[in-house]
């Protein structure tokens, strides 16, 4: 039922021996698989890499609760520019990607930049963190929007029974799993059609808003910048929630090994699928603002719906499944593309050997996908879900900005490495900055959960050397690894 990858990323073949020399083979060697293997095919088209992107990044947060900023900011005015300069942020992030994506032709995203530039503890740390808790938690979280949104319509008049929710919710998870472990053309079609979806909800509120500002809607942009003053503990968390709602700029790099002329579409689709992001979430949240006063924003549940009674009427009933759907696209793109870094770790020896087995017909890492199963159902029905986001969501960018680092540091160490598509040397220089004076700044408004965030991710450490460093393992304990 499964083989082995073709090719492994260790070139020595230290990782059959349950070792790992922490690098990787030649990024621009170019070499055909061998004859007979079993390997990913190439069936990220740009299109689709566009789709993975936007369907990724595109979640809940835009339809539900832009508040965030708006509460931390403390005015129209500065949200919306915290909402710009955040989607700025992001495309500088992303570009710096699109750099690494094009002269490291290997799947993993974070995993494997760190990897190559800083070796294999830091790089261990991360998929750790990102397998345990990161990812699950993140998959679950979605997935109860996903399933509070597609029950809406049935209980309008009352509440929504929790386990109703839950229940919904695993059947969900477990679809998009069974979806990814089957087929990465009906994965990167359904992508599309869900990546389409959101983009149509989101043009269902600019265009009123648009209209609206036409009429001469503008009270609520007069004094856009009065207010509560924001706070320097207010703008870090600020930041955070516009950057995670852009979050999934990266997702395409996870599976680079599966794109087509990854030199020229990984670039290409980073740059569009930004650009519509930002501009999509700008006019969304201008639309808003059309409607509903800064009080009203911060006092609804979700703000999409609350936007639609007001001007659609009866049609207000279609914003929940689209939201819905937006979730869903959201939950099988961090799949589709968060498996490969799995996949990638365990053919370096960093995880058990059968996460980087590929199914001998269907030609997916289905090991590498529902792994993440069971872990996300005991996050669904018994993790305190929100708190290990906020305990881990400081780990996602300082991981991040160690990898634009990382960029850096490799302009420097391997100057004539091949880069193709090459970024301006202050690009990066600017989002690592951002990203560590984010997470320092965090430490300063919330050292509790972050704090928390920090002594979990450096679980990784012990657990590194308990799992690969120590040689003399006991026979039962390396069954158990499966080496």
């Amino acid at each position: 039922m499964f083989r082995k990858a073709a090719v492994p990323t260790v070139s020595n073949g230290s990782y059959l021996q349950g070792q790992t020399n922490g690098k990787l083979s030649s990024m621009d060697s170019g070499e055909p698989a061998q004859e007979g293997k079993v390997v990913l095919k190439k069936k990220v088209t740009l299109l689709r890499g566009i789709s993975i992107i936007i369907g990724t990044i595109i979640g809940a947060g835009i339809f539900i609760s832009p508040k965030g900023i708006l509460k931390n900011t403390g005015s129209v005015g500065m949200s919306l520019t915290v909402w710009t300069v955040c989607g700025i942020l992001s495309l500088f992030g992303a570009l710096c990607y699109a750099e690494l994506g094009t002269c490291i032709k290997k799947s993993g995203g974070h995993y494997t930049y760190i990897l190559e530039a800083f070796g294999p503890l830091p790089a261990f740390v991360r998929v750790w963190v990102e397998l345990l808790i990161i990812r699950p938690a993140a998959t679950a979280v979605i997935s109860l929007a996903f399933g509070r949104y597609i029950l809406e319509p049935f209980f309008m008049q009352c509440e929504i029974p929790e386990l109703a929710i839950k229940l919904i919710t695993a059947v969900g998870i477990t679809l998009v799993m069974v979806l990814n472990s089957t087929s990465v053309s009906w994965s990167a079609r359904i992508q599309m059609f869900l990546t389409f979806c959101k983009l149509v909800a989101i043009l269902i509120i600019i265009v009123p808003g648009v209209i609206q500002l036409i009429k001469g809607e503008t009270q609520h942009f007069k004094n856009a910048f009065a207010g509560n003053d924001a706070s320097v503990m207010g703008l870090p968390l600020a930041f955070y929630s516009g950057m995670y709602a852009y979050s999934g700029w990266f997702y395409l790099n996870f599976v680079t090994e599966e794109v087509e002329n990854p030199e020229k579409n990984i670039p290409l689709a980073i740059c569009i699928s930004m650009i519509i992001v930002t501009v999509g979430y700008v006019l969304t949240n201008v639309a808003y603002f059309t409607t509903i006063s800064a009080g009203e924003l911060l006092l609804s549940k979700a703000v999409a719906v609350t936007f639609a009674e007001r001007l659609m009427g009866n049609f207000s009933l279609a914003v929940p499944v689209f939201v819905a759907l937006s979730c869903f696209g959201s939950m099988n793109g961090g799949i589709f593309a968060v498996s490969r870094m799995f996949f990638v770790a365990s053919r370096e020896g960093h995880l058990p050997e059968i996460l980087s087995m590929i199914h001998v017909r269907k030609h997916t890492p289905l090991p590498a996908v529902i792994v993440l199963h069971p872990l996300t159902m005991i996050m669904l029905f018994n993790g305190d879900l929100y708190s290990l986001l906020n305990f881990l969501s400081f780990a996602r960018w300082l991981f991040i900005g160690l990898v634009v680092a990382g960029l850096i540091y490799l302009r420097y160490k391997r100057p004539d490495m091949p880069r193709p598509f090459k970024v301006p040397l202050f690009i990066p220089a600017l989002f690592s900055f951002t990203c560590l004076f984010m997470v320092a700044l965090s430490l300063y408004s919330d050292p509790v959960n972050t704090g928390i965030g920090f002594a979990i991710t450096l679980t990784g450490i012990p657990a590194y050397y308990l799992f690969i460093v120590w040689d003399n393992k006991p026979k039962w304990f390396r069954k158990l690894l499966g080496k």
